[in-house]
């Protein structure tokens, strides 16, 4: 059932940053069907995360903000109670409107955003943009995608949505295969995927790759870690028992 299989991945995901826990921990969602999904209800926490934390949405109530020039806060807030399916659900977080675009996506069933503490270390620093594109290390291709989507800093709510579209659209068009991680310019990581164990993966693997490139960064004294060349990583990523390891993991 896919809102057990959202509950697992949100406390998996959950543990990972419960450390440094002090707010919610980001969000994760579930599509149901080509009309409704679940998602993180604003205020729930991932790593104790029960249905009664979660809200079950309307895409046709959530997607048309997308194509809206302005909207105030209290206009989202009032859109975001109108998609609920039921009213005696919470409230959905905000960030429900990027989780509707994304999982209409194809081959996307979850999406799970998090705020890992070494992702955001380099998400905070001069070596966002490069870290999202550029490869270290085969299994990060395998797991994370050829490159990462990369959105500069944007206002939480709609306008990050928007944003998050705008950079999918345009990293589909490039690459012609859906992004496995988008990352967020001083903000965090989303992970999407057909199952919840790529969610997992990709967000692992990220936090694995965000501490490789400050380790790699350390030992060259401070300089750029030596990336993968993009035939290298455009070899991994067709290599055909890559391929069958994806599928054997889940990816």
């Amino acid at each position: 059932m896919s809102l057990d299989a959202l509950l697992s991945l949100s406390h998996q995901l959950g543990r990972e940053e419960r450390r440094l826990a002090i707010l919610g921990e980001g969000n994760t969602s579930t599509r149901h069907d080509a009309e409704t999904f679940t998602v993180k209800a604003s205020g729930s926490n991932l790593a104790t995360l029960a249905a009664a934390g979660t809200a079950t949405c309307r895409f046709d109530k959530l997607i048309p903000l997308l194509a809206a020039e302005s909207m105030s806060d209290a206009a989202v807030d009032e859109a975001l109670f109108a998609a609920r399916v039921s009213p005696e659900m919470k409230k959905p977080s905000v960030e429900a409107i990027f989780h509707a675009y994304l999982l209409t996506l194809p081959g996307v069933s979850y999406v799970g955003h998090t705020h890992p503490i070494a992702v955001n270390s380099l998400l905070c620093s001069k070596h966002a943009r490069t870290f999202a594109q550029r490869r270290l290390f085969p299994d990060e291709i395998v797991c994370c995608g050829v490159e990462s989507v990369f959105v500069p800093y944007t206002d939480p709510g709609l306008k990050l949505s928007q944003a998050i579209k705008a950079a999918t659209e345009d990293y589909i068009r490039r690459l012609a295969r859906p992004p496995r991680v988008i990352l967020l310019e001083n903000h965090g990581l989303i992970a999407l995927g057909a199952t919840p164990e790529a969610v997992l993966a990709a967000t692992l693997m990220a936090v694995k790759a965000a501490e490789i490139f400050v380790g790699a960064s350390a030992a060259s004294g401070g300089a750029e870690p030596v990336f993968l060349t993009p035939a290298q990583v455009e070899r991994i990523a067709g290599r055909p028992d890559e391929h069958y390891r994806q599928k054997a993991l889940g990816l």
